[in-house]
């Protein structure tokens, strides 16, 4: 609700629903595209409902941002992760290309299982983003569940990785891996 009430500001039109129940109502689209949700989503109701809302030769595009951090401070997050947050799925850093390939992997396999899709493919996308110490910490509670945290533990969380920032000198360039499962829907191509 936060999200579409932000979208809704912005002059967009919103529906709220999970893609797996939500009808497009005879809307059709050239593109379907979701960033860092698909792992939340039943890949095969998802794909089957992308598939129902986008025109022949439309595209449905999944991605994920992975963390490629300088050497030296991934390291450094990670044990403060380890430290503060022992049992957290984040404990063994911050999730790289090959963990979001897998989710990827299985998106695809989704896409094919819906059986209304063509030229399933996975795409790689190398870039680069400069962060001061300040941007970063604004970032980190939208990490994996961060904003679940206790405050104690986030300020802690943050307090960490903010002087393994400083330690470098106040600011860095992270290096990310945009991770894409896609594929087309069967028919002829969409018309402009």
């Amino acid at each position: 609700e936060r999200m579409a009430a932000q979208a809704r500001a912005g002059g967009l039109e919103v529906e709220v629903a999970r893609i797996e129940e939500w009808d497009p109502a005879g809307a059709t689209f050239n593109m379907v595209v979701a960033g860092q949700a698909w792992h939340w989503i039943d890949p095969v109701a998802g794909a089957g409902t992308a598939g129902r809302a986008l025109r022949p030769g439309g595209r449905l595009a999944v991605f994920w941002n992975s963390f490629r951090p300088p050497p030296g401070l991934g390291e450094a997050m990670t044990a403060v992760i380890q430290r503060v947050l022992p049992d957290t799925p984040l404990r063994n850093g911050l999730p790289g290309p090959d963990g979001y390939a897998r989710l990827a992997d299985r998106a695809i396999g989704g896409m094919r299982e819906a059986n209304v899709f063509q030229d399933t493919d996975t795409w790689f996308f190398d870039w680069e983003r400069p962060y001061t110490r300040d941007e970063w910490l604004d970032a980190v509670p939208t990490f994996g569940g961060s904003n679940q945290l206790p405050a104690a533990q986030l300020n802690e969380v943050l307090a960490g990785i903010g002087a393994a920032i400083d330690d470098i000198g106040g600011g860095f360039t992270m290096g990310y891996t945009t991770v894409v499962a896609t594929a087309v829907k069967t028919g002829e191509a969409a018309s402009n």
